[in-house]
């Protein structure tokens, strides 16, 4: 999603905020833009395509201020081009500003700014709005006119504001979009994310909601809604920038494959004590606690949705506690039954997916619980929370969850079996067999990685299918629309998850002569009827490639291919059976030349609905 970055120094804000741009890129983009005050004017450069784009047209030594703002966009209102991008400015770009989110009634504004003042809007963006509401009321001092301009404008937003007059100073302004101030020795910065800073910063202050900034080189102050200063903790970023560095991989996503064990390993060695107990990151929840909700609520988009569909079967076998999974865009608009008896998960990787933070403002707002699950500290998910279950995947840059996904699957283990353990619901044998498979899967995880060759060797043979179809029973079942995900949003083929037992309601009409299936068949209980369901599809002349566990060898008298993971309980089987999914939708995306770190229209964080 759209990416901010401003700097206040004494020199040298383009190549900072280009710079900052760049870290950003992992987020999605389809344009990239900057805004410097030089000579008491504000030049703004933009260009659609990608910030070397953007750096061709700004090279001139001369284009060079002590302050600058910068924005990377991810289309919204108006198609990607170039009058489109951001900075926008007003009529004399006597003001500029960069805008991350929506203004929900732009058009209101629109329309009042030209018929009462005649403005002239160049774009078709929502955004520049603001940049002529600011210049309307720009009366020397910027602070005011943000706060004035803010007043008008209904929606999410992060936004960074310069002035002509006032070159020595960002305004921004939060409401439901994420923002961060860097704090340098003699230069400030500000950002929509922590990595756009790390090469320069390690201390940062969290923006909260409808908090103003006023960044100068010397000083950073903070406005709450009522205009009064805030004082705030310094946040200090302990990992490492270099994380971000693809350390030979070819991408990104293929590196952040590669990192599952030791993602998996951190997740459980934080929360599994000596003695085997289960430590919730300092959550308190009692035994009186967890029999006090009569309902569980997931809630959740894309892949953390798909971690959701997992953690709704489990949660329930372990806490024997009715759970329901909703798609968190839909949440929001459907009135559902939350109250104080239920405990509310929110999934989210960044932590800043807007519709997932206003399902969880939503179940807030009826008395109901809020734990969260995410992987980036500080982020407003986990602000928002009454609790707060981190994965500890470290930064994943590639748009394409794969880290995220495992580490969030370990976390709904732990979570049912510390719900279910402190319950009574599961005994003492059965936690420990669970929590002793968790235990080996870094291990297990490491030894299906050697099968890279082999599953790559598979995605060549069948990368030019435009069909894919996923299946599987009960946790397959989840996994099949992970795989099914991950191969479509990066190879860009039409793949399709369903539960085999649908098959036949409907589905089973689309198997044909060389239709390619995989069917997952790792739930020992449901093998034999996996199995069946392979049969009916290799009848109408499907070519079908098992998942199994080693051991049971079956499935190889049906199935054309089968890709073995290491033995394990069916619960546990997910984290397992994901991975070879991952491998071949990223060796089907390389054979057919995509982008894989930046598949087209997507991006990493999305904080718009």
């Amino acid at each position: 999603m759209c990416g901010i970055v401003g700097y206040v120094g004494k020199s040298h804000a383009k190549e900072k905020v280009i710079d900052g741009l760049k870290r950003l890129e992992y987020r999605g983009y389809d344009s990239a833009g900057i805004a410097l005050p030089i000579d008491g004017r504000i030049q703004i450069r933009k260009h659609v395509g990608e910030i070397k784009n953007l750096e061709k047209i700004i090279g001139a030594p001369e284009f060079d201020s002590a302050v600058g703002i910068g924005h990377t966009r991810w289309a919204t209102h108006g198609a990607p081009s170039d009058v489109n991008s951001h900075p926008h400015g007003n009529g004399d770009n006597s003001i500029a500003i960069v805008h991350n989110g929506i203004i929900e009634n732009y058009q209101e504004i629109k329309e009042w700014l030209i018929r009462d003042y005649g403005v002239n809007f160049k774009s078709e963006t929502d955004s520049e709005v603001i940049a002529h509401l600011i210049g309307i009321f720009y009366d020397g001092d910027l602070l005011e006119a943000v706060n004035k301009a803010v007043a008008e404008m209904r929606g999410a937003y992060a936004v960074c504001a310069i002035a002509a007059a006032e070159p020595d100073k960002i305004v921004a302004v939060r409401k439901d979009a994420p923002l961060v101030a860097g704090i340098g020795k003699g230069f400030n910065f500000i950002a929509s994310d922590i990595p756009a800073l790390l090469k320069y910063v390690r201390q940062v202050y969290l923006i909260e909601n409808n908090e103003t900034v006023v960044l100068t080189k010397d000083d950073i102050v903070i406005y709450n809604e009522e205009g009064r200063k805030v004082k705030r903790d310094v946040f200090n970023v302990t990992w490492d920038a270099d994380a971000a560095e693809k350390e030979g991989y070819e991408h990104f996503m293929l590196k952040e494959i590669h990192e599952q064990p030791k993602g998996i390993f951190e997740t459980l060695t934080r929360r599994i004590n000596d003695d085997d107990s289960i430590n919730l990151d300092g959550i308190s929840m009692t035994k009186e606690d967890i029999e006090g909700f009569n309902k569980v609520y997931i809630v959740a988009c894309g892949t953390a949705y798909h971690a959701g569909l997992v953690g709704k079967l489990v949660i329930e076998k372990m806490a024997k506690i009715p759970v329901e999974i909703d798609v968190a865009s839909e949440f929001r608009y459907r009135d559902p039954f939350v109250d104080e008896n239920t405990l509310f998960i929110g999934i989210s990787q960044s932590g800043e997916t807007l519709d997932t933070l206003a399902a969880l403002r939503e179940a807030k707002r009826k008395g109901a619980r809020i734990l969260s699950v995410v992987n980036v500290v500080g982020s407003s998910v986990a602000r928002e929370s009454d609790d707060v279950f981190y994965t500890w995947a470290g930064p994943e840059i590639a748009v394409a969850s794969t880290k995220a996904y495992t580490t969030q699957l370990v976390c709904m283990y732990l979570l049912g079996l510390y719900m279910g353990r402190t319950k009574g619901t599961i005994d003492e044998a059965y936690y420990h067999k669970v929590l002793a498979d968790l235990k080996a899967l870094p291990d297990k995880v490491t030894a299906l990685l050697k099968k890279e060759d082999d599953i790559a060797e598979i995605a060549r043979k069948y990368h030019r299918r435009e069909q894919v179809f996923f299946i599987g029973r009960g946790l397959d079942s989840g996994v099949s629309y992970e795989g099914s995900l991950k191969l479509k949003e990066i190879s860009y083929i039409n793949s399709f998850a369903i539960a085999a037992g649908e098959l036949k309601h409907g589905t089973i009409a689309l198997m044909e002569e060389e239709t390619l299936v995989f069917a997952l068949a790792t739930q020992d209980f449901l093998y034999e009827k996996m199995v069946s369901n392979v049969e009916e599809i290799k009848a109408r002349g499907a070519r079908v490639i098992g998942v199994a566990k080693e051991g049971r060898t079956e499935i190889e008298k049906v199935a054309d291919e089968v890709i073995y993971i290491p033995d394990c309980i069916d619960e546990v089987s997910p984290v397992l059976a994901v991975i070879p999914l991952q491998i071949f939708a990223y060796y089907v995306a390389r054979e057919r030349g995509c982008n894989i770190d930046k598949p087209k229209n997507l991006a990493k964080s999305v904080t718009v609905e």
